[in-house]
Protein backbone atom coordinates (compact mmCIF):
# COMPACT_ATOMS: atom_id res chain seq x y z
CA UNK A 1 0.00 0.00 0.00
CA UNK A 2 1.37 3.38 -1.16
CA UNK A 3 1.52 5.91 1.74
CA UNK A 4 2.32 9.93 1.58
CA UNK A 5 4.25 12.49 3.71
CA UNK A 6 3.69 16.35 3.26
CA UNK A 7 5.72 18.00 5.34
CA UNK A 8 4.66 21.99 6.54
CA UNK A 9 7.36 22.95 4.17
CA UNK A 10 5.19 21.98 1.11
CA UNK A 11 7.54 19.11 0.01
CA UNK A 12 5.92 15.82 -0.36
CA UNK A 13 7.06 11.91 -0.48
CA UNK A 14 5.72 8.98 -1.87
CA UNK A 15 6.76 5.75 -0.36
CA UNK A 16 5.57 2.21 0.74
CA UNK A 17 3.03 2.06 4.06
CA UNK A 18 3.76 -0.04 6.85
CA UNK A 19 2.87 -0.10 10.60
CA UNK A 20 -0.87 1.41 11.92
CA UNK A 21 -3.12 2.44 9.01
CA UNK A 22 -3.81 5.65 10.38
CA UNK A 23 -3.26 9.40 9.47
CA UNK A 24 -0.90 10.70 12.08
CA UNK A 25 0.80 14.41 12.64
CA UNK A 26 4.11 15.23 14.49
CA UNK A 27 7.30 17.24 14.42
CA UNK A 28 9.73 15.58 12.23
CA UNK A 29 13.63 15.12 13.57
CA UNK A 30 16.08 12.82 12.27
CA UNK A 31 18.26 10.09 14.35
CA UNK A 32 21.87 9.24 13.08
CA UNK A 33 22.57 6.25 14.76
CA UNK A 34 23.46 3.06 12.76
CA UNK A 35 21.69 0.60 15.19
CA UNK A 36 19.49 1.42 17.87
CA UNK A 37 15.86 1.38 16.26
CA UNK A 38 14.48 -0.40 19.01
CA UNK A 39 15.75 1.62 21.20
CA UNK A 40 14.63 4.95 19.40
CA UNK A 41 11.24 3.80 18.81
CA UNK A 42 10.46 3.37 22.27
CA UNK A 43 12.68 6.50 23.93
CA UNK A 44 9.56 8.68 25.67
CA UNK A 45 11.57 11.37 24.50
CA UNK A 46 10.18 10.80 21.08
CA UNK A 47 6.61 11.69 22.70
CA UNK A 48 4.78 13.68 19.42
CA UNK A 49 7.68 13.03 16.65
CA UNK A 50 7.66 11.60 13.56
CA UNK A 51 11.66 9.90 13.54
CA UNK A 52 13.65 10.12 10.08
CA UNK A 53 16.31 7.63 10.12
CA UNK A 54 19.37 8.78 8.49
CA UNK A 55 20.65 5.06 7.83
CA UNK A 56 19.91 3.69 4.83
CA UNK A 57 18.93 -0.28 6.09
CA UNK A 58 16.42 -0.48 9.21
CA UNK A 59 15.03 -3.35 10.74
CA UNK A 60 17.63 -5.78 9.57
CA UNK A 61 17.91 -7.42 13.44
CA UNK A 62 14.33 -7.55 14.02
CA UNK A 63 12.61 -6.66 17.53
CA UNK A 64 13.78 -8.47 20.58
CA UNK A 65 11.65 -8.23 24.39
CA UNK A 66 14.95 -6.98 26.23
CA UNK A 67 15.64 -3.79 24.49
CA UNK A 68 12.75 -1.51 25.25
CA UNK A 69 13.03 1.62 26.63
CA UNK A 70 9.66 1.98 27.77
CA UNK A 71 6.24 -0.29 27.69
CA UNK A 72 4.57 1.61 25.07
CA UNK A 73 6.20 4.09 22.28
CA UNK A 74 5.36 7.52 22.60
CA UNK A 75 6.71 8.80 18.68
CA UNK A 76 4.61 9.12 16.36
CA UNK A 77 5.73 7.88 13.27
CA UNK A 78 9.04 6.21 11.53
CA UNK A 79 10.21 7.23 8.18
CA UNK A 80 13.06 4.47 6.54
CA UNK A 81 14.90 4.33 3.32
CA UNK A 82 14.89 0.50 3.06
CA UNK A 83 12.92 -1.77 5.33
CA UNK A 84 14.16 -5.45 6.15
CA UNK A 85 11.18 -7.25 6.41
CA UNK A 86 13.19 -10.94 7.12
CA UNK A 87 15.70 -9.94 10.22
CA UNK A 88 18.52 -12.42 11.27
CA UNK A 89 18.85 -12.34 14.94
CA UNK A 90 18.93 -15.63 17.49
CA UNK A 91 16.84 -12.81 19.91
CA UNK A 92 14.68 -11.54 17.47
CA UNK A 93 11.14 -12.16 17.91
CA UNK A 94 9.17 -9.78 15.41
CA UNK A 95 9.95 -7.05 12.43
CA UNK A 96 9.55 -3.77 12.86
CA UNK A 97 6.80 -3.68 10.85
CA UNK A 98 4.91 -5.41 13.23
CA UNK A 99 5.92 -3.92 16.15
CA UNK A 100 4.56 -0.37 14.76
CA UNK A 101 1.28 -2.29 13.80
CA UNK A 102 1.10 -3.31 17.39
CA UNK A 103 1.84 -0.54 18.67
CA UNK A 104 -0.29 1.99 16.27
CA UNK A 105 2.79 3.46 14.59
CA UNK A 106 2.45 4.70 11.25
CA UNK A 107 5.19 4.37 8.54
CA UNK A 108 7.15 4.64 5.47
CA UNK A 109 9.60 2.99 3.66
CA UNK A 110 11.56 3.52 0.17
CA UNK A 111 11.47 7.26 0.35
CA UNK A 112 14.50 9.65 0.51
CA UNK A 113 15.46 10.16 4.07
CA UNK A 114 18.66 11.88 3.11
CA UNK A 115 16.21 14.36 1.06
CA UNK A 116 13.96 14.70 4.46
CA UNK A 117 17.29 15.12 7.05
CA UNK A 118 18.17 17.97 4.52
CA UNK A 119 15.07 20.04 4.80
CA UNK A 120 14.51 19.30 8.46
CA UNK A 121 18.13 20.64 8.50
CA UNK A 122 18.05 23.68 6.71
CA UNK A 123 14.38 24.68 7.99
CA UNK A 124 15.08 23.67 11.71
CA UNK A 125 11.12 23.31 13.03
CA UNK A 126 9.45 20.89 10.54
CA UNK A 127 5.94 18.95 10.63
CA UNK A 128 4.46 16.22 8.81
CA UNK A 129 1.68 14.02 8.01
CA UNK A 130 1.19 10.92 7.46
CA UNK A 131 -1.51 9.34 4.96
CA UNK A 132 -2.59 6.88 2.48
CA UNK A 133 -5.22 9.46 1.55
CA UNK A 134 -3.76 11.39 -1.44
CA UNK A 135 -6.18 13.79 -1.21
CA UNK A 136 -5.80 15.18 2.49
CA UNK A 137 -1.94 16.73 1.49
CA UNK A 138 -3.33 19.98 0.61
CA UNK A 139 -5.34 20.18 3.35
CA UNK A 140 -2.49 19.45 5.92
CA UNK A 141 -1.93 22.62 9.51
CA UNK A 142 1.06 22.04 10.72
CA UNK A 143 0.64 21.82 14.57
CA UNK A 144 3.32 22.25 16.89
CA UNK A 145 3.35 19.73 19.28
CA UNK A 146 2.99 20.56 23.12
CA UNK A 147 2.79 19.82 26.93
CA UNK A 148 3.71 15.69 26.34
CA UNK A 149 5.38 15.26 29.42
CA UNK A 150 2.23 14.38 31.43
CA UNK A 151 1.80 11.89 28.74
CA UNK A 152 4.69 9.87 29.04
CA UNK A 153 5.27 10.38 33.31
CA UNK A 154 3.99 7.35 35.51
CA UNK A 155 1.10 8.31 37.35
CA UNK A 156 1.57 6.53 40.55
CA UNK A 157 4.82 6.13 42.31
CA UNK A 158 6.81 3.13 41.49
CA UNK A 159 9.26 1.07 43.73
CA UNK A 160 12.08 -1.08 42.35
CA UNK A 161 15.37 -3.33 43.83
CA UNK A 162 13.32 -3.07 47.56
CA UNK A 163 16.29 -5.29 48.99
CA UNK A 164 18.98 -3.15 47.85
CA UNK A 165 21.89 -2.29 50.33
CA UNK A 166 23.14 0.75 48.53
CA UNK A 167 21.16 4.32 48.49
CA UNK A 168 17.75 5.34 47.78
CA UNK A 169 16.71 7.32 44.69
CA UNK A 170 13.83 9.18 43.64
CA UNK A 171 13.81 9.09 40.22
CA UNK A 172 11.39 12.25 38.69
CA UNK A 173 10.11 10.86 35.43
CA UNK A 174 9.61 12.88 32.40
CA UNK A 175 9.47 10.44 30.53
CA UNK A 176 12.59 8.34 31.49
CA UNK A 177 13.92 5.77 30.17
CA UNK A 178 14.09 1.95 31.32
CA UNK A 179 18.14 1.98 30.48
CA UNK A 180 18.54 4.81 33.39
CA UNK A 181 16.47 2.94 36.24
CA UNK A 182 18.59 -0.19 35.06
CA UNK A 183 22.12 1.90 35.74
CA UNK A 184 20.92 2.67 39.14
CA UNK A 185 19.66 -0.94 39.77
CA UNK A 186 22.93 -2.14 38.57
CA UNK A 187 24.54 0.46 41.05
CA UNK A 188 23.05 -0.96 43.95
CA UNK A 189 20.31 1.25 44.50
CA UNK A 190 16.84 1.29 45.97
CA UNK A 191 14.67 3.59 43.41
CA UNK A 192 11.15 5.20 43.62
CA UNK A 193 9.82 6.58 40.12
CA UNK A 194 7.20 9.42 41.01
CA UNK A 195 5.19 11.52 38.53
CA UNK A 196 6.87 14.54 37.20
CA UNK A 197 4.66 17.07 39.08
CA UNK A 198 5.91 15.46 42.77
CA UNK A 199 5.65 17.87 45.73
CA UNK A 200 8.50 18.62 48.16
CA UNK A 201 6.58 17.33 50.69
CA UNK A 202 5.97 13.87 49.35
CA UNK A 203 9.86 13.60 48.49
CA UNK A 204 10.33 14.03 52.02
CA UNK A 205 7.80 11.71 52.84
CA UNK A 206 10.25 9.07 50.82
CA UNK A 207 13.02 10.00 52.13
CA UNK A 208 15.67 9.08 49.72
CA UNK A 209 19.05 9.43 50.00
CA UNK A 210 19.14 11.52 46.40
CA UNK A 211 17.27 12.63 43.44
CA UNK A 212 17.19 11.96 39.81
CA UNK A 213 15.76 14.38 37.13
CA UNK A 214 15.03 12.10 34.06
CA UNK A 215 14.80 12.69 30.34
CA UNK A 216 11.94 13.94 28.29
CA UNK A 217 9.96 15.12 25.78
CA UNK A 218 9.10 18.52 25.07
CA UNK A 219 9.90 22.20 25.52
CA UNK A 220 11.20 22.60 28.99
CA UNK A 221 9.94 25.92 30.08
CA UNK A 222 6.58 24.19 29.80
CA UNK A 223 7.55 22.70 33.07
CA UNK A 224 8.01 25.73 34.49
CA UNK A 225 4.96 25.52 36.90
CA UNK A 226 6.98 22.94 39.09
CA UNK A 227 10.35 24.75 38.91
CA UNK A 228 9.39 26.06 42.60
CA UNK A 229 8.87 22.95 43.92
CA UNK A 230 11.86 21.14 41.86
CA UNK A 231 13.85 24.03 43.55
CA UNK A 232 12.98 22.74 46.99
CA UNK A 233 13.61 19.46 46.36
CA UNK A 234 17.10 19.16 44.74
CA UNK A 235 18.40 21.79 47.63
CA UNK A 236 17.81 18.93 49.90
CA UNK A 237 19.55 16.02 48.15
CA UNK A 238 21.95 15.03 46.06
CA UNK A 239 20.82 15.54 42.77
CA UNK A 240 21.46 14.28 38.96
CA UNK A 241 19.93 15.23 35.40
CA UNK A 242 19.96 14.23 32.60
CA UNK A 243 18.79 15.69 29.25
CA UNK A 244 15.51 17.59 30.10
CA UNK A 245 15.97 16.96 33.74
CA UNK A 246 19.00 18.85 33.05
CA UNK A 247 17.74 21.53 31.40
CA UNK A 248 14.99 22.16 34.75
CA UNK A 249 18.19 22.38 36.82
CA UNK A 250 18.56 25.09 34.80
CA UNK A 251 15.36 26.78 34.65
CA UNK A 252 15.84 26.43 38.29
CA UNK A 253 18.84 28.76 38.58
CA UNK A 254 17.85 31.36 36.39
CA UNK A 255 19.57 29.87 33.47
CA UNK A 256 17.47 30.00 29.86
CA UNK A 257 16.49 27.27 27.31
CA UNK A 258 16.42 27.27 23.63
CA UNK A 259 15.43 25.41 20.69
CA UNK A 260 18.47 23.99 18.71
CA UNK A 261 19.05 24.44 15.03
CA UNK A 262 17.75 20.97 14.36
CA UNK A 263 18.73 19.07 17.66
CA UNK A 264 21.37 16.22 18.30
CA UNK A 265 20.12 12.72 17.80
CA UNK A 266 22.08 9.85 17.23
CA UNK A 267 24.86 7.65 18.87
CA UNK A 268 28.20 9.84 18.42
CA UNK A 269 28.05 12.91 19.36
CA UNK A 270 31.74 14.32 21.01
CA UNK A 271 31.31 16.05 24.25
CA UNK A 272 34.39 17.21 26.14
CA UNK A 273 35.55 17.16 29.99
CA UNK A 274 36.62 20.71 30.97
CA UNK A 275 37.71 18.85 33.98
CA UNK A 276 40.09 16.75 32.34
CA UNK A 277 39.64 17.60 28.65
CA UNK A 278 38.85 14.28 28.00
CA UNK A 279 36.75 13.44 24.93
CA UNK A 280 34.00 11.45 24.86
CA UNK A 281 31.15 10.21 22.32
CA UNK A 282 27.86 9.93 23.48
CA UNK A 283 24.21 9.36 22.47
CA UNK A 284 21.82 12.29 23.06
CA UNK A 285 18.35 12.90 22.02
CA UNK A 286 17.40 16.55 22.58
CA UNK A 287 16.44 19.34 20.59
CA UNK A 288 16.56 22.28 23.14
CA UNK A 289 19.47 23.04 25.03
CA UNK A 290 20.76 25.58 27.66
CA UNK A 291 21.89 29.00 26.90
CA UNK A 292 25.50 29.30 27.07
CA UNK A 293 25.79 32.68 28.20
CA UNK A 294 22.80 32.53 30.76
CA UNK A 295 25.27 30.82 32.59
CA UNK A 296 27.23 33.76 33.99
CA UNK A 297 26.01 34.80 36.42
CA UNK A 298 24.48 31.68 37.71
CA UNK A 299 24.53 29.22 40.80
CA UNK A 300 26.02 27.21 38.13
CA UNK A 301 29.47 26.17 36.14
CA UNK A 302 29.99 24.47 32.94
CA UNK A 303 31.70 21.42 33.00
CA UNK A 304 30.66 19.79 29.63
CA UNK A 305 30.64 21.01 26.26
CA UNK A 306 29.77 19.64 22.23
CA UNK A 307 32.79 19.28 20.53
CA UNK A 308 31.07 20.36 17.17
CA UNK A 309 28.93 23.30 18.21
CA UNK A 310 30.05 23.95 21.39
CA UNK A 311 26.70 23.92 23.38
CA UNK A 312 26.55 23.44 26.64
CA UNK A 313 26.34 19.70 27.73
CA UNK A 314 26.61 19.78 31.68
CA UNK A 315 26.79 22.04 34.37
CA UNK A 316 27.27 21.75 38.23
CA UNK A 317 26.40 23.16 41.19
CA UNK A 318 29.34 25.87 42.45
CA UNK A 319 28.51 24.91 46.49
CA UNK A 320 25.77 22.04 46.20
CA UNK A 321 25.93 18.17 45.30
CA UNK A 322 23.89 18.81 42.32
CA UNK A 323 24.82 18.66 38.51
CA UNK A 324 23.55 17.11 35.32
CA UNK A 325 24.19 16.72 31.14
CA UNK A 326 22.60 17.23 28.57
CA UNK A 327 23.75 13.92 26.89
CA UNK A 328 23.00 10.07 28.36
CA UNK A 329 25.48 8.31 29.98
CA UNK A 330 23.02 5.17 30.42
CA UNK A 331 23.40 5.28 26.58
CA UNK A 332 22.09 1.95 24.93
CA UNK A 333 21.64 2.28 21.99
CA UNK A 334 25.22 4.19 21.75
CA UNK A 335 28.85 3.82 23.87
CA UNK A 336 29.05 3.82 27.69
CA UNK A 337 32.19 6.17 27.41
CA UNK A 338 30.30 8.55 30.24
CA UNK A 339 28.92 5.93 32.74
CA UNK A 340 31.27 6.67 35.36
CA UNK A 341 28.74 9.63 35.92
CA UNK A 342 26.28 7.27 37.45
CA UNK A 343 29.18 6.26 39.86
CA UNK A 344 30.25 9.14 40.89
CA UNK A 345 26.60 10.34 41.69
CA UNK A 346 25.82 7.15 43.70
CA UNK A 347 29.13 7.41 45.87
CA UNK A 348 27.87 11.23 46.62
CA UNK A 349 24.56 9.64 47.75
CA UNK A 350 26.61 7.26 49.97
CA UNK A 351 28.91 9.27 51.41
CA UNK A 352 26.55 12.33 52.18
CA UNK A 353 25.28 11.70 55.72
CA UNK A 354 22.97 15.11 55.80
CA UNK A 355 19.98 14.68 54.66
CA UNK A 356 19.62 18.79 53.83
CA UNK A 357 22.23 21.46 52.42
CA UNK A 358 19.77 24.15 52.42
Amino acid sequence: MKGYLVLSTGDIFEGDWFGSVDDCTGEVVFNTGMTGYQEVLSDPSYAGQIITFTYPLIGNYGINERDYESIKPACKALLVGDLCRQPSHYESGHTLAEIAEKYGIGGLSGIDTRAITHIVRTHGEVYGLLTTDKEKLASFTPQPVTNVVPGVSVKNIEEYGKEAKGPHIVLIDYGYKKSILQSLLDGGCRVTVVPYNITYNQVISIDPDGVFLSNGPGNPKEITPQLGELKKIIESYPTMGICLGHQLISLVYGCDTERLPYGHRGSNHPVKDLRTGKVYLTSQNHGYVVKGDSLANAALELTFINVNDKSVEGVRHKTLPISSVQFHPEAHAGPQDTGYLFTEFIQQCQVTGEKSYA
